[in-house]
């Protein structure tokens, strides 16, 4: 791991409070900050975010799929509309079965900002 504010942390040296697999990539919730790990055919990049910077976070359980949104200082967030979800680089979305594990990130990432 690089000393990059941006670097992603090696999950052999700090676990996660919570990690969950969905849709487009992984979600983990660290003590210092959150890292979304993409999978290969997203058009995002996988990125760590400092708990400092996270003013919020959204959840949608949504009828068939939901969302997860982390709202983050300088980031510009979509708001998605009336039937689809924001598309952004702090946004992964999960089927509903996946809902007790987007309800788990959001309440450890609230308990952190």
């Amino acid at each position: 791991m690089t000393d990059d504010a941006d670097s992603v942390p090696d999950p052999a040296v700090e676990d996660p409070v919570v990690s969950c697999d969905f849709q487009g990539g992984t979600l983990s919730v660290h003590e210092d900050g959150i890292t979304i790990e993409r999978t290969s055919n997203s058009m995002f990049e996988d990125k760590f975010i400092p708990i400092d910077e996270v003013w919020d976070v959204d959840y949608s359980g949504g009828i068939l799929s939901g969302h997860i949104q982390i709202k983050q200082d300088g980031i510009e967030h979509d708001d998605g509309g009336l039937f689809s979800h924001p598309v952004d680089e702090n946004t992964l979305y999960f089927p509903r079965t996946k809902r007790p594990a987007a309800k788990r990130a959001q309440d450890a990432i609230l308990e952190r900002i």
